[in-house]
């Protein structure tokens, strides 16, 4: 009977060591949410063309994660036969999509939304145009001016 109870307890020990683990690092391999750069958008500053290629020979992913400790981004680059060729994370500011004061017009309610993204200590304003699939790299100066306080920096 003893050697019963220590069995289902070492059984619960591990489920809950189980669940744990996947709490904390399973979220990477379930996005709350994916993304398409749009083909007309720039590649983000710390993402660069490798050697032979043009944009019109890659595309990239965006995914969101949700984790205990707050929001991240993971950007895929992938050649034309979906070889991954780079993969950044990136920290995400804030718990909700930014949006600007006085939005321009001929958004549906909501949009444009705007994430703000810090990779290895450069930061990128992603636009989300409406509800789809697709992001775009913003460097347009009032949105930058409103949502950060300064002009974006130059593109490579």
């Amino acid at each position: 009977m003893m050697k019963t109870f220590r069995r289902i307890e070492q059984y619960l020990l591990f489920l809950a060591l189980t669940i744990s683990v996947f709490t904390i690092v399973g979220c990477e391999y379930f996005p709350e949410s994916t993304f398409e750069l749009a083909s007309e958008s720039r590649l983000p500053k710390w993402i660069t063309f490798p050697p032979g290629l043009t944009r019109t020979d890659v595309s990239i992913t965006m995914s969101y994660y949700i984790k205990p400790w707050g929001s991240s981004a993971i950007f895929i680059l992938q050649d034309t036969r979906k070889q991954t060729l780079t993969k950044v994370h990136g920290k995400v500011k804030g718990l909700e999509p930014f949006h600007l004061k006085h939005p321009p017009p001929g958004f549906a309610p909501g949009y444009p939304a705007y994430e703000i993204i810090t990779v290895k200590g450069i930061t990128e304003i992603i636009e989300h145009r409406k509800m789809e699939p697709i992001f775009y790299i913003t460097d347009d100066a009032a949105v930058w001016k409103e949502l950060m306080g300064v002009q974006p920096l130059p593109s490579p």
